[in-house]
């Protein structure tokens, strides 16, 4: 592969990192993408191998990040639903309010869910909390199963 051609995969993989703290572009399948484009095209078994140490660490980080999040939010007794409401209220504070309309949807409609199940201000905030500190867990772990993989493709293109 050429170095330019190289540079591009970088920078893509460069904003699929950008993705995964974001979370506004699939961010680690934009690295894995990245990362299958330049192994096809390098080819080779060093290739193969860093494309299969990508795959694994990020399909691992994309599993372990929803069990990580459910054991988080069990403790703390808040329910799957309430991030769907949460979810939900991203996607509709992402169109309505520019550029922070994903961050106050999901808060805004955490706390209105769990304030309709519990009926009282404090333990809505809690939970509204939990689920904040429940997707800093997830985006983390994300962001470290697709620094793995960017190591593994760094190596690859030293190796190759």
């Amino acid at each position: 592969m050429s170095g330019g051609a190289e540079l591009l995969v970088g920078l893509a993989i460069l904003v699929g990192l950008f993705g995964v703290v974001v979370q506004v572009l699939p961010g680690s399948l934009l690295v894995l993408g990245a990362i299958l484009v330049w192994a096809i095209v390098t080819g080779g078994a060093a290739a193969w191998i860093v494309l299969a140490v990508a795959v694994v660490a990020v399909v691992g980080a994309n599993v372990w990040k929803y069990f990580l999040a459910a054991r988080h939010l069990t403790a703390a007794d808040v329910p799957s639903s309430t991030l769907w409401w949460g979810g939900l209220g991203g996607v509709v504070g992402f169109f309505v309010i520019p550029v922070v309309g994903l961050v106050v949807g999901f808060l805004l409609a955490v706390y209105v869910a769990e304030y309709v199940r519990r009926r009282e201000a404090r333990p809505a905030w809690h939970a509204t909390v939990v689920a904040m500190k429940a997707t800093g867990l997830t985006i983390l772990v994300e962001l470290g199963g697709a620094l793995i993989a960017t190591g593994a493709w760094i190596v690859g293109l030293l190796v190759t």
